[in-house]
């Protein structure tokens, strides 16, 4: 039988290797809301009453009023669902906001215009996607630090709630 050894380069590879994931375990308190206050750029997740964490943001690149149509450059406002999580995201990772919902639908109807989506919390571009300018720069998202919403992610299950407030 053939005995293996490791140098010790081989065992630092391995280590690193397996901390390098962007998929975190969380094993705390059940995040049962989230609240995004756009004005003081702060996200912040919630067990009942208790803030869990809280993370500075960046904004649709017009942040000002609530998201009435594509290419507005908005974030929404209201209240809303994290309705899908997406592993490949061309902003490291992602979770999605169940925006528009019916009253964004009809309001920008009433406008003839189209209300847009694809609305997330994301990290920051990966290599070859542009990033926006300026400290507001996404198209309507929110947008954290990697590190960031790799906990976001972990933290944060489908169906959780979501606030966003002027």
């Amino acid at each position: 039988m053939k005995r293996r050894t490791f140098g010790l380069g081989a065992l630092a590879t391995l280590a690193v290797a397996g901390c390098s994931s962007k998929f975190r375990t969380y094993n705390g308190p059940e995040v049962t809301s989230i609240v995004l206050n756009k004005g003081a750029r702060r996200l912040y997740l919630l067990h009942g009453n208790e803030v869990l964490k809280s993370y500075k943001v960046a904004l649709g690149f017009a942040p000002v009023g609530p998201k009435r149509v594509r290419g507005d450059g908005k974030t929404p406002e209201g209240t809303y669902v994290i309705d899908r999580r997406n592993p490949n995201s061309d902003f490291h990772l992602s979770v999605g906001i169940s925006y528009p919902n019916r009253r964004d639908i009809e309001l920008a109807r009433a406008m003839g215009m189209d209300p847009g989506g694809d609305i997330f919390i994301h990290g920051q571009p990966n290599p070859g996607v542009k990033k926006g300018k300026g400290p507001d720069w996404t198209a309507g998202c929110i947008a954290v630090k990697n590190r960031e919403i790799e906990e976001i992610y972990a933290m944060v299950r489908l169906g959780t709630p979501i606030t966003i407030r002027a």
